[in-house]
């Protein structure tokens, strides 16, 4: 059993819901983003994202798109990105999902990715446009890696499609709870309940719901029918909104263990 799938199973015995924050590596820069892992393990996180910054994020909304950007002038790549998730695995357990658009990872390599992710302390990587057709080859080489691959369902996704990622996903099926891109929001709409009951009956694996979760109340919600909630942008905003402040960490921290409250 995975490290992720152990971590379900553990959140599933204590009768709580999973909480996986999301931070882009190198937002503000690569040491915060190392203090960054290390806090939100501390105040709870079950398992964190940890975005890849990539020049043309389509699926994320301007929040996670600006954070990309101050990255990439910090020319942050998929090797720094591994090397500080590396540095901050010394110090906690959590499992962690490198999160990634296929350019980048394409770039540097599937079989030196799949090798060097498993050396960084990875569990899984998540790759939100490569569409489960075209996966087979990149999959299986996670697998021989122990490493789980995370797919993307939607609202509009196919039965057939909802099949076939089944079919291939390991770890967890992460549900987008709306049609298009990342961001937050004041309210949910049903479709991300719908969608977590159609992933069930084509799957056992655990399903992470996010895309637009931004309070506890809404987190509270979600774990009402789905394992986890994926909170990204709401967080993101915290670190864009604190910096250069010597408080950025603390506070995000603080606010990460708000969404939490109750538990």
């Amino acid at each position: 059993m995975s490290r992720i799938r152990e971590t379900f199973a553990s959140l599933k015995r204590a009768g709580r819901g999973g909480f996986i924050p999301f931070i882009t590596a190198g937002d503000p820069d690569l040491a915060t983003t190392e203090r960054l892992l290390i806090e939100l393990a501390v105040v709870g996180a079950d398992i964190i994202e940890v975005g890849v910054p990539f020049s043309d994020p389509v699926a994320d909304g301007e929040t996670i798109q600006r954070a990309s950007e101050r990255a990439l002038r910090n020319c942050v790549t998929v090797h720094d990105t591994l090397a500080w998730v590396a540095r901050a695995k010394r110090h906690i357990d959590v499992p962690i999902v490198l999160f990634s658009y296929f350019n980048p990872l394409l770039g540097f390599g599937k079989d030196r990715l799949a090798n060097d992710a498993k050396e960084a302390g990875v569990e899984a990587i998540l790759v939100t446009d490569l569409i489960p057709e075209e996966a087979h080859i990149w999959t299986e080489t996670l697998i021989q890696f122990d490493l789980d691959p995370i797919f993307l369902v939607a609202p509009t996704t196919s039965d057939e499609r909802l099949k076939r990622i089944a079919r291939q996903a390991r770890g967890f099926i992460y549900a987008v709870s709306r049609a298009g891109v990342t961001g937050a929001r004041d309210e949910m709409t049903e479709d991300a309940e719908v969608l977590v009951k159609r992933v069930r009956s084509v799957s056992d694996l655990p399903v992470a719901v996010g895309f637009g979760i931004s309070t506890a109340e809404q987190v509270r919600r979600v774990w009402r029918f789905a394992e986890a909630a994926v909170i990204g942008s709401a967080i993101v905003r915290e670190i864009e909104k604190l910096t250069g402040s010597p408080a950025l960490v603390s506070h995000v921290g603080e606010f990460a263990r708000s969404l939490l409250e109750p538990r």
